[in-house]
């Protein structure tokens, strides 16, 4: 018989994190199966970015143990003594996940096109006439094709998202972080960068959102975790998350954001 087991691509073990004196990440666990979308909500200050940023080494952690694709990241003894592997691996295997950030992150003097094939350039050592057939095929994907010789200023705030999308995807992940894609976009704007998502999610591509917008939680995410001041109050399917949530907290600001 085939073997069904889900795959893990993300697993985080009571991750811990503090800023000084202040604790944002309390024993924080999550498990990212292969093909999965998980939605992390939670009010803001609840420690969501922080904890996407310690996935992918953009923060350390003080304690705790997280593997990507069962390649282990880092580790804590017996005496609490959080140790990473050599720098070199954990960069091999954090490329494997792909991340869009709230604010675009877009080089201003570097064109649409120069923008997604920068990076493969740079890190994987590819030519621009390798990687700009992809890269065309990206902005494609992402309905911007026209836009491959504009420069970022010229451009909206959903267009800049997805061309952000575009150069995340241009790297090839296995896995796709999202920290509140659309929280700086007019309305009007996040529409077309939630399609773009949805189609990722359409294609079994594996991805954890942080995201306010509800809608996109309830219809696209196969589960849904709920984080208040840097813990995990309630993870559950997404269905059963908006029709019974069971902690209080989750109750109250789901009323406040539906």
């Amino acid at each position: 018989m085939p073997n069904t087991t889900p795959e893990p691509m993300i697993e985080a073990r009571g991750l811990c994190k503090s800023f000084g004196p202040t604790r944002v990440l309390k024993n924080v666990s999550l498990r990212l199966d292969r093909g999965e979308v998980v939605a992390v909500i939670g009010p803001s200050g609840s420690g969501k970015s922080t904890f996407l940023r310690c996935l992918n080494h953009l923060e350390t952690i003080d304690s705790g143990y997280l593997a990507i694709e069962r390649e282990v990241v880092v580790t804590t003894d017996a005496h609490g003594h959080c140790r990473y592997v050599p720098d070199a691996q954990v960069r091999r295997i954090c490329r494997k996940m792909g991340m869009v950030f709230q604010h675009f992150n877009l080089f201003p003097h570097l064109t649409v096109l120069q923008n997604i094939i920068e990076a493969p350039m740079v890190v994987k050592g590819l030519s621009a006439a390798e990687i700009t057939p992809k890269a065309e095929a990206l902005l494609a994907k992402v309905g911007l094709s026209e836009k491959r010789d504009s420069y970022p200023a010229r451009l909206s705030g959903g267009q800049k998202q997805r061309v952000a999308i575009a150069r995340a995807l241009a790297m090839e992940p296995d896995i796709m972080l999202f920290d509140e894609p659309t929280s700086a976009l007019d309305p009007e704007l996040t529409g077309e960068v939630l399609r773009t998502m949805r189609q990722l999610a359409d294609e079994r591509m594996t991805m954890l959102v942080v995201t306010h917008e509800m809608g996109f939680a309830r219809e696209v995410a196969n589960s849904v975790v709920f984080m208040d001041q840097g813990e995990i109050l309630e993870a559950q399917p997404a269905a059963e998350f908006f029709a019974q949530p069971r902690h209080e907290r989750t109750r109250a600001f789901l009323n406040h954001m539906l």
